[in-house]
């Protein structure tokens, strides 16, 4: 009679034991992933002194608004203009990507045409190619139509993104069925106004998506600028931030104003993801009612 009485005993035992496992391990993600963004809360409240002394963890000292004060007066608020520039280069460059890939997205997936699947194997290749090997021939390309050191020649290449063009073929299978865009031909509706009055509403979950990789890989983009700019106002944050760090060698004084700037620069990072997390939502359930 004791024999059966354990097996409850020992399998409540063994989930409690996986379930302390599992919330652990996500206990350690956290801390793993916040350690660097509390490291950068409390070290921006910093002197170059207090940075130097190896005491960032704690608030003693607490200087965030002289730091703010320093930074935005440095070089006539050159940091300012960084951050202006990152903002267009990353907000446009993502948007107007993601309006390319999903449109691209949505005609591999909506449209055949001779050589369809080919061209779109080509686009998966580039997906295997890393940025980083394409700089240099962008560079000379840049350089022969005279765009180097220009907006345009960070902006331009920003626009083409394979792997935007996969997710979003994946969103038209999914989101936009045939049938709404055949029901909009029967009403008169040309190919361009299906796309933008129906498929692009429908797939904007996958815009969304697209969007936020986009601009999260532009914003903290920086060999690509490295190559093409040499003007300082043209520089984003990541480059900019990267000038001061290189002097701070020399001049400590330039360590506060580093990891203070870092700090603002995560800001749109996380503006832009808590603000666009309901379209991820939204899209998840979109499937599930008619």
């Amino acid at each position: 009679m004791s024999r059966p009485q354990s097996r409850p005993r020992s399998r409540t035992t063994n989930v409690w034991l996986s379930k302390t496992a599992v919330n652990g391990a996500l206990v350690l993600a956290v801390v793993y992933m916040l350690f660097p963004l509390v490291w950068l809360l409390t070290a921006a409240t910093k002197d170059a002194g207090g940075l130097l002394a190896g005491n960032a963890f704690s608030f003693e000292g607490f200087d965030l608004g002289g730091n703010l004060s320093r930074l935005a007066a440095y070089n006539d608020g050159v940091y300012f203009h960084w951050y202006a520039n990152s903002l267009l280069y990353a907000g446009v460059g993502a948007a107007a990507c993601s309006l390319i890939s999903v449109a691209a997205g949505y005609a591999f997936d909506k449209y055949d045409f001779r050589g369809k699947e080919k061209l779109f194997g080509v686009v998966l290749l580039g997906v295997l190619v890393p940025t980083t090997a394409l700089a240099l021939p962008m560079y000379l390309l840049a350089s022969e139509v005279g765009i180097v050191n220009t907006y345009w020649a960070v902006l331009i290449p920003v626009l083409v993104n394979p792997f935007g063009v996969y997710l979003a073929r994946v969103f038209s299978a999914g989101y936009i069925p045939d049938e709404a865009l055949e029901a909009a031909r029967i009403d008169g509706a040309g190919e361009l106004r299906a796309f933008w009055s129906i498929g692009l509403r429908m797939i904007m979950p996958g815009f969304v998506t697209v969007f936020l990789f986009q601009f999260t890989a532009i914003w903290n983009n920086f060999f690509l600028p490295l190559v093409m700019l040499s003007d300082q106002k043209l520089f984003p944050l990541s480059l900019g931030l990267y000038a001061w760090n290189s002097n701070a060698h020399a001049e400590p004084d330039f360590y506060p104003l580093v990891v203070t700037g870092s700090l603002l620069a995560v800001v749109p990072l996380v503006v832009a993801f808590v603000s666009l997390q309901r379209h991820w939502k939204a899209g998840l359930t979109a499937g599930s009612v008619k």
